[in-house]
């Protein structure tokens, strides 16, 4: 694609790094920027600058956060005895939105997933391991992606977890068969929520 600016084709290049942005989105992106006042993309590249500098990870659920502790788990309206198991913020985000759960997260941040080179070690399963251990847990949900990738993750939690006496449970199958949660309207992942089964149901199902 012939550019007229080089200035443009820079601003193109980046934008199209983006996730699901192509060069002639990113294009149509840059095109728009330039028509707004100055301000406007002042205030978004700030406000891009501040999110890569300032904004952190819970110490306790790994969900981001402003703050050490985010305000899911700092709630006291929240029952820190039932955490839920989610891939990432995104997960977090769409079970919020249905306030049907009123516990707490921990974000493994991925899923076990051979062929993408991500085992056990590269997620956040030893710090839920300790806080099960430490004896305040009494019922892990699993809402991970109904995939074999999703699948065994929870089965790996579960045989890390054997020794310890925790309910584990599964979210209900209204998620199809390969579906991301955040994609699941709030209603059908709501009822899958509530409607939970314990994960060795969900092993018998497979």
């Amino acid at each position: 694609m012939n550019y007229s600016s080089k200035l443009i084709e820079e601003a193109v290049n980046e934008v199209s790094k983006l996730p699901g942005i192509g060069s002639k989105t990113a294009l149509r992106l840059v095109l728009h920027m330039l028509k707004q006042p100055n301000e406007y993309t002042h205030n978004l590249a700030e406000a891009l600058k501040n999110v890569r500098d300032n904004v952190s990870f819970c110490n306790s659920c790994h969900n981001i956060s402003d703050s050490e502790i985010c305000e899911i788990c700092s709630s006291h309206k929240r029952d820190k005895t039932v955490v839920c198991v989610v891939e990432d913020t995104r997960d977090v985000m769409a079970i919020e939105n249905t306030s049907q759960f009123t516990g707490t997260y921990h974000v493994l941040g991925g899923i076990i997933s051979p062929m993408d080179g991500v085992g056990p070690q590269d997620l956040k399963i030893d710090s839920l391991v300790q806080k099960c251990q430490a004896g305040e847990i009494h019922e892990l949900v699993f809402a991970l992606p109904s995939t074999m990738e999703g699948d065994t993750t929870n089965f790996y939690i579960s045989k890390r977890l054997q020794e310890l006496n925790i309910k584990l449970s599964v979210i209900a199958r209204g998620i199809a068969v390969g579906d991301e949660l955040e994609y699941a309207d709030e209603i059908t992942l709501g009822r899958s929520i509530i409607n939970r089964v314990p994960y060795e149901n969900s092993l018998k199902q497979a």
